[in-house]
């Protein structure tokens, strides 16, 4: 159970495989386990979620939700495993994981700390409001040899699951505007052009 009231504000750490996972794949929610014992945040607290480096810089806003009984390990999650405390389930409410917002004055005592709420306050007005959403064209091209387009489209799937979004660039570009086409790995502009040098 929570200790902390509705004044309550919470600053969570992920470590820098985590933020890479939670970079590459959009989710609605940040599940944590193995975070032991103590003081815990409750439903409804807000969160900054920090990445673990120094200094210390905030990926996103949340807001803790109840943990669906969350028993099994997490692919995503390199802290996941047996867990006396359970899982923390954040809801996120705003990510900048693109943009992280320093916060060296941010004072953390582990994977989850109690915090000022003005200093939440203070952080939280740093990133800002989300920006209007515009449409964006997303595409994937590969020159794949099969005997025939059903199998062509079974390998590219096939080529997708293996290499992923390590290895296999998008392409990106505002829907009215194509000649800014972006190419991205990892979720980070990449250079595609062999004559040019990154």
């Amino acid at each position: 159970m929570s200790e902390a009231g509705p004044a309550g504000a919470w600053a969570v750490v992920i470590p820098g495989e985590r933020y890479e996972a939670e970079r590459l794949f959009h989710h609605g929610t940040l599940e944590l386990t193995g975070l032991g014992g103590g003081v815990r945040p409750g439903p409804g607290d807000p969160v900054l979620v920090v990445r673990d480096e120094q200094p210390p810089s905030v990926v996103a806003l949340g807001r803790v939700v109840a943990a669906d009984g969350i028993e099994e390990t997490d692919p995503d999650d390199p802290q996941s495993g047996p867990d006396e405390g359970g899982a923390l389930a954040v809801a996120y409410t705003r990510q900048v994981f693109d943009a992280p917002v320093p916060a060296d004055r941010l004072a953390l005592d582990g994977p989850v700390t109690r915090i000022d709420p003005a200093v939440y306050h203070e952080l939280a007005g740093q990133v800002g409001p989300a920006p209007d959403p515009r449409k964006w064209l997303v595409s994937l091209d590969m020159p794949i040899e099969a005997a025939s387009p059903a199998e062509a489209v079974r390998l590219f799937w096939a080529y997708v699951r293996d290499l992923g979004p390590r290895e296999l660039p998008a392409f990106v570009a505002p829907v009215d505007d194509e000649l800014a086409m972006q190419a991205f790995v990892l979720g980070a502009e990449a250079n595609q052009d062999p004559e040019e040098e990154d």
